[in-house]
């Protein structure tokens, strides 16, 4: 095993990879992921790069995403993922938002054939969930799928 990728898996075979780095140095193929606010301001901790990387903050808007579904843009020929896990940016979401958001992104990724998408560790930041039960949650919500998961950290 490469010592700058770690696999973590449970007995069941499920698990999430782990990367350390950059997420945006991910593979180009990969679809992303982060958590915004309905009001997509992304106006502070990584949602302020992926709003440098990928703009489209009228493309979000239009799409009049609610809390606990998912808006997407297609960039370089790959999808980003924005989790509408509260309503506000000032707000904290609930680990019951962000699965509906997960279980939303889910669906596109199974109807638009995303088998692999890099993600950080979505809503333990500036949201203060708890990452235990995040990656828990990420992996029941996509344990019967073939999405391959990697975690960046930096």
């Amino acid at each position: 095993m490469d010592s700058a990728k770690e696999e973590i898996q449970d007995p069941r075979g499920r698990g999430l990879h782990y990367q350390k780095g950059d997420l945006f140095s991910c593979p180009p193929q990969e679809a992303l992921a982060h958590c915004i606010s309905e009001d997509c301001r992304m106006g502070a901790g990584i949602a302020v790069l992926f709003k440098k990387q990928f703009g489209g903050v009228s493309e979000l808007k239009a799409q009049n995403k609610k809390t606990g579904e998912c808006a997407v843009l297609m960039r370089h020929n790959r999808f980003v993922y924005y989790l509408i896990t509260k309503k506000k940016a000032n707000h904290k979401p609930t680990y019951e938002s962000l699965r509906q958001s997960l279980v939303a992104m889910r669906t596109h990724c199974r109807e638009n054939r995303v088998t692999s998408l890099s993600i950080p560790r979505i809503g333990c930041g500036l949201d203060r969930l708890n990452w235990a039960k995040v990656s828990v949650m990420i992996e029941e919500v996509f344990q019967d799928s073939n999405i391959q998961i990697t975690v960046y950290t930096l």
